[in-house]
């Protein structure tokens, strides 16, 4: 078997061409340049210099993450590029396991880690086991390679602790070896190494290895599935959330074209969704006040009520997981008094149910009183309904 090996996840850019029992080609480079710079002239100068015809590959093995966003994207892309462009299949590699297994038949804990930023690596926690029965017999003894921990975001603090409870020797290697060998040195309670330089990066060759036993074993996708792993939000993602959470929202009236969107978020959050249908009804209904709330330009939450005479009864009130306790009810709740009041509302009613503290402790900060017990009102799980209102003072 014979695959093309693609390794950007860090600084160092490199490729290989690697068949079952040799490496036919590996070019590597750790220097100042970017990734988009160097990937594709490297292939490119790789795949003349031993006269590799592409086509001929089996598949495309590509280091999976985590590590540089920038880095990860440019791997990807350019692995799902040349599996599109030859019909050949993608093999997800995990970075940390392909750093892992370079340090090959270590019996001691591998751990690689990769500098994450604020005090926090990417890593996991390895090592290599041999059959025990057969450590007796002469001949070759193939070691087994064993995850112990999957690749994960963490903490140094935590990964010394994590690494103090095992209490055997740990070898360290990668990147974030240098950033943070001075807290492994303070926390750490068992012996430790690190790798040596030649075998302390990322290689395409391990890649490509380790690849192709995950290919035997049914690991791999097509060049159109394949999504790197991230692990945790790229700073530009985190930047946005805040915004989002920091965002006041914005309440509108709902449209018949709402209604699928809020049948969606209704199936997310109650066992009793309402269908898109009997949303579409509610908006159609003259004494009806139905609201969407946006944050960010996204759907947050919304609220459904019937008015009659002088009061308005809540049917439906949530906002996405996502966003709750960032202010979104308490906006829905302010706009259909606002409402109310120029539809001659003067009583806000509603139900919530007995064991839902949050939400009656939300209702009773924003001035809705107790009335009475509706006993086994709800349903999946039964449950007593409490009765609540407000009155609306005039403005």
């Amino acid at each position: 078997m014979r695959v093309l090996a693609i390794d950007s996840s860090g600084l160092t850019a490199t490729v290989a061409i690697v068949e079952d029992d040799r490496t036919i080609a590996e070019y590597t480079v750790n220097y100042k340049k970017t990734h988009s710079q160097t990937l594709l002239p490297m292939i490119d100068e790789m795949v003349r210099m031993v006269d590799a015809d592409l086509n001929d590959l089996d598949a495309i093995a590509v280091s999976g993450g985590p590590g540089s966003f920038t880095g990860l994207r440019i791997g990807s892309a350019t692995a799902k590029g040349l599996g599109l462009a030859l019909n050949k299949p993608l093999i997800h590699v995990p970075t940390v396991d392909a750093l892992a297994y370079s340090i090959y038949g270590c019996e001691d804990i591998i751990c690689p880690i990769m500098d994450a930023r604020r005090k926090q690596v990417y890593t996991g926690i390895y090592t290599f086991v041999r059959n025990e029965e057969k450590q007796e017999e002469a001949g070759c003894s193939e070691p087994k390679f064993r995850v112990l921990r999957v690749q994960m975001a963490i903490s140094v603090e935590d990964l010394i602790r994590r690494l103090n409870i095992y209490g055997k020797r740990v070898v360290f290697l990668g990147d974030g070896v240098p950033v943070y060998a001075e807290m492994l040195a303070q926390g750490l309670k068992v012996p430790y190494t690190f790798a040596p330089s030649f075998m302390n990066r990322q290689r395409a060759a391990v890649v490509g290895a380790l690849g192709i036993q995950y290919y035997r074993r049914g690991r791999y996708e097509t060049a159109a599935e394949h999504k790197p792993e991230y692990l945790r939000m790229s700073q530009a993602e985190r930047e946005r959330a805040e915004r989002e959470k920091n965002a006041v929202p914005e309440v509108r009236e709902m449209t018949m074209e709402d209604a699928a969107a809020v049948a969606e978020m209704e199936h997310q959050m109650f066992s009793d969704a309402w269908s898109e249908k009997s949303i579409l009804e509610t908006i159609s209904q003259p004494n009806s006040v139905c609201l969407l709330a946006e944050k960010a330009g996204r759907a947050a939450g919304y609220l459904l009520a019937y008015t009659a005479a002088d009061e308005a009864e809540i049917a439906r009130i949530g906002s996405v997981r996502e966003f709750r306790r960032q202010g979104v009810a308490k906006t829905l709740l302010a706009e259909l008094e606002s409402v109310g009041r120029t539809r001659g509302i003067r009583k806000i009613l509603l139900d919530v149910r007995c064991g839902n503290e949050a939400a009656r402790g939300l209702y009773e900060k924003c001035g809705f009183q107790e009335d009475g017990i509706r006993q086994r009102f709800y349903e999946n799980p039964e449950e007593d309904a409490v009765l609540m209102s407000r009155t609306i003072e005039e403005a």
